[in-house]
């Protein structure tokens, strides 16, 4: 059930992205639920595998170039999920930033652990 909630959550905050940043598009909900399963597999099959091939480069950046691998993954499932658009490079960077933090003040509001 926890699953399905943050699942839900990340969808909702990838339609509210675009009112942040007019550079990515998300037509329509099931868009963003389709784009929210994607990404989150991808978060979890490929980013480890790229975190750990770009460990000395993020050392040397002191985990900056994080943000750099969060950006392209954004900007990579927007290349496969039809309705989803993000403009480029930075657009994606950003785009994965703000996806964050609106996904964590979701998830902080609504999955309150109970006392």
């Amino acid at each position: 059930m926890r699953l399905l909630m943050v699942w839900l959550i990340n969808a909702v905050a990838l339609l509210a992205v675009p009112f942040v940043l007019p550079s990515i598009t998300v037509e329509t909900f099931g868009t963003a639920i389709l784009a929210a399963l994607v990404l989150g597999l991808v978060n979890t099959i490929m980013r480890p595998i790229l975190v750990l091939l770009t460990l000395p480069v993020t050392l040397l950046t002191l985990g900056l170039f994080i943000f750099i691998i969060n950006g392209l993954l954004f900007w990579f499932v927007a290349s496969f999920v039809p309705g989803f658009h993000v403009a480029g490079f930075w657009s994606g960077v950003l785009g994965a930033m703000v996806y964050s933090v609106i996904s964590w003040l979701l998830s902080a509001v609504l999955l309150k652990k109970p006392a």
